[in-house]
């Protein structure tokens, strides 16, 4: 009778257990791998450019207030608030607010980019102790994304006689041939976020936004998310990316294509942009900014070129070829003026949501190339030099110029 009771005591006990004790099936998994991207951090250059700015403060201020978290909800509030809390930060540096954290010139957008990448890090290899399924994590590096680029943040004040303009700029790219690599159309955005422009017909705030240099992003929608519900509501936009050596383009035409160049996580994706409502979907889009006005005007030591060239597949045709006047009708895209990489397709993306929205008659927009950030004769090793910093002042103070003449034309 005794073994009896302790062979029920036995089962019991493994019961008890079983449904006490989680099972390999329910438990959290295992938190991924730094991307491509993040791992660039760790070097020597990346990490020079986060100690002169004091930016190299900001991943371990996250990682303590994940640490201290106690739910998935006060995780979300704490990448939410640093998120913010960086991008402001990144925008006051940028426009002499507050302490300049080093001796890294105030208008490098270079802080910006590796700090997110090392709270990125952060809370992707996090693995806290309540547990934290994928759909959670994925949540919370969409929030910190869109926080920490001022995609959420853009706002304008109330009242008649101001003029709103969007802007939004790019991470820097192409970091395996250069890791020290700054992108203008980033700084740029962080330069006049915020800032009035005098016009002719009044003043004109400007609101900024920067995205990632990554196809699955653009994919998933993260332009047409962060621009739907502002461009009904502004009067001019304009995305801007880093383009040619030596020169700015107003690029009239966008194509409808991915031509594979890998980004900043070594992807490639070639094909058809892949849009909502694909049926509907046109193989070009065409800039409304008054590009005559803004070439023939004076807006910075840079010459401004209207460029229409594209590369199409005529139609009838199986060869593609460039055209330097724009596309014939029917044809298929294979290149905007802007190539056929994300600088491209976001124009294509803006112009293509203006559009459907209705507003292609009534809100000048497009886009606009830099030149290409240079670093001065002979700089192979140094994060920076008098002639990268005076190159990248004069590009931003000529994308002002440039809002001004749209501002006043349009």
């Amino acid at each position: 009778m005794k073994s009896i009771r302790v062979r029920l005591g036995v089962l019991g006990l493994a019961l008890l257990t079983g449904f006490t004790t989680p099972t390999a099936a329910s438990a959290a998994p295992a938190a991924p791998s730094p991307t491509v991207e993040e791992q660039r951090l760790d070097r020597a250059a990346p990490q020079e450019i986060l100690r002169r700015s004091g930016f190299d403060t900001v991943a371990p201020r996250l990682a303590r207030a994940l640490e201290g978290a106690r739910s998935y909800g006060e995780a979300r509030r704490a990448v939410t608030r640093e998120g913010a809390r960086l991008w402001q930060r990144a925008v006051d540096r940028a426009q002499g607010r507050g302490p300049a954290g080093g001796d890294l010139s105030r208008d490098d957008d270079r802080p910006l980019y590796w700090a997110r990448l090392g709270m990125t890090r952060e809370v992707r290899t996090w693995e806290p102790g309540f547990g934290l399924t994928e759909g959670q994590r994925a949540a919370l590096l969409d929030e910190l994304e869109r926080s920490s680029r001022g995609q959420d943040a853009i706002r304008y004040p109330h009242g008649k006689g101001l003029k709103r303009i969007l802007l939004t700029g790019f991470d820097p790219f192409t970091l395996d041939r250069d890791i020290r690599i700054s992108n203008p159309s980033g700084a740029t955005a962080l330069a006049l976020d915020g800032t009035v422009i005098a016009t002719a017909d009044g003043p004109a705030r400007i609101e900024t936004a920067v995205f990632p240099v990554r196809w699955q992003d653009f994919t998933e929608g993260t332009v047409e998310r962060a621009l739907r519900p502002h461009l009904p509501k502004v009067d001019l936009f304009t995305t801007v990316s880093q383009g040619r050596v030596g020169r700015f383009d107003i690029e009239r035409t966008n194509g409808a294509w991915r031509g594979g160049f890998g980004d900043n996580d070594n992807i490639g994706r070639t094909g058809t942009v892949p849009v909502s409502d694909p049926a509907s979907q046109p193989q070009w889009t065409t800039t409304t900014l008054p590009y005559a006005a803004i070439t023939a005007a004076q807006t910075g030591r840079f010459p401004v070129y209207d460029n229409t060239s594209v590369t199409e597949i005529p139609a009838g045709a199986t060869e593609s070829v460039v055209r330097p006047d724009g596309p014939t009708p029917g044809s298929t895209a294979r290149a905007g003026g802007g190539g056929d990489y994300l600088s491209n397709e976001i124009a294509y993306r803006a112009t293509l949501l203006r559009d459907r929205l209705g507003l292609r008659d009534t809100l000048p927009g497009g886009h606009v190339h830099t030149p290409v950030l240079q670093f001065g004769a002979g700089n192979t090793t140094e994060v920076t030099d008098p002639e990268f910093v005076r190159n990248r002042l004069d590009i931003i103070a000529q994308v002002r110029a440039i809002l001004k003449v749209a501002a006043e034309t349009a």
